[in-house]
């Protein structure tokens, strides 16, 4: 059995697509969620036109469902990762794999620490997910399932194969989680625009200022000695440059960032529409900590993650590319 353990948004898909293809799947969440998943069942489609449904999931609210899974997914936000593995430590068998299919660059380790007689593996969902209500989930990016290489995980690779997601394995993920970190970044820039994400990316003044974020987290990076994955075959360091060139050109160049669905936006704006916490004190407020870790300064991220905080709390989330631009070189 698969437990899905925080099965929002990312959760449902991934455990749905994995139920729909067949696997013996139990979905671990919110009571609202899972009155919804009970209600409609599952209806899962994508922007390439896959449309899948599953009529009668189980989807429990006690952790206690998790007590008999061969694998766990955990899948719940990032500040609820230590809560979720003090819940999962007394029901798993020792040696039961869980794999961190989070945002961030920290959440494995924070399991691992908490589950001490469990295999944790680092993952990663590449994509985004919508939640459109009524038990629809839709995948609007490209992008796949990555996780590190790990004997533990050999039994469940056929099940994401059926599911028509596999599991891509590396040696060494952090460099990958890196790199997607770095495109996370416009989680933040998305929220505080108030527009889809490919109407956002479209114009230039919000791209300079994800790439100043991203010129950023590089030179933290480098600092910590972690070297970023190359994203869709591109040297990350020369993405900045890319994103600053000028609207008809970058829309040429970087057609692959914008394949995404007209509608779709950040999960931190869908968080701030929702009324729930955001991640950002893990995307851009993780470059912020980073950074000070090794004396350094990242104060467009700190601004980004300040703003953040301040729309969580009523404030302004329908910035001009301008204004946030100004807002983020000037912080007063």
């Amino acid at each position: 059995m698969i437990c899905v353990y925080g099965a929002g948004s990312i959760g449902c898909y991934v455990g749905g697509r994995l139920a729909a293809a067949g696997a013996d799947v139990v979905f671990v969440g919110r009571e609202r969620i899972a009155a919804e998943v009970r209600a409609h069942g599952l209806r899962l489609t994508d922007l390439d036109g896959a449309d899948e449904r599953v009529p009668a999931p189980r989807y429990e609210t006690d952790p206690a469902a998790a007590a008999d899974a061969d694998l766990v997914l955990v899948a719940v936000k990032s500040a609820a990762t230590a809560d979720a593995a003090a819940q999962l430590a007394p029901l798993l068998r020792p040696g039961t794999p869980v794999v961190s299919f989070q945002n961030g660059l920290r959440n494995a380790a924070t399991l691992r620490s908490g589950l001490p007689e469990a295999v944790v593996i680092p993952g990663m969902v590449a994509f985004n997910v919508v939640h459109r209500g009524d038990g629809a989930f839709h995948r609007g990016t490209g992008g796949g399932l990555e996780a590190q290489a790990h004997p533990a995980l050999a039994p469940h690779l056929d099940a994401f194969a059926r599911a028509a997601m596999p599991l891509a394995l590396h040696d060494d993920l952090l460099g990958v989680q890196a790199a997607k970190l770095l495109l996370n970044l416009n989680n933040a820039v998305n929220a505080l625009s108030g527009l889809p994400l490919r109407t956002e990316l479209s114009q230039r003044p919000y791209r300079r200022v994800l790439a100043r974020a991203q010129r950023e987290a590089l030179a933290a990076y480098k600092a910590a000695g972690i070297r970023p994955a190359k994203t869709a075959g591109a040297d990350p360091r020369l993405v900045p440059h890319v994103l600053g060139l000028p609207d008809a050109l970058f829309t040429r160049i970087a057609a692959r960032m914008l394949a995404v669905d007209p509608h779709a936006r950040s999960s931190t704006a869908d968080d701030l529409a929702a009324g729930r916490p955001t991640e950002v004190d893990y995307l851009n407020g993780e470059i912020a900590a980073l950074a000070a870790e090794h004396g350094a300064a990242a104060p467009v991220n700190e601004r980004l993650t300040a703003l953040v905080h301040a729309a969580e709390a009523g404030g302004r989330r329908d910035f001009t590319g301008p204004e946030l631009l100004a807002a983020v070189v000037r912080p007063d």
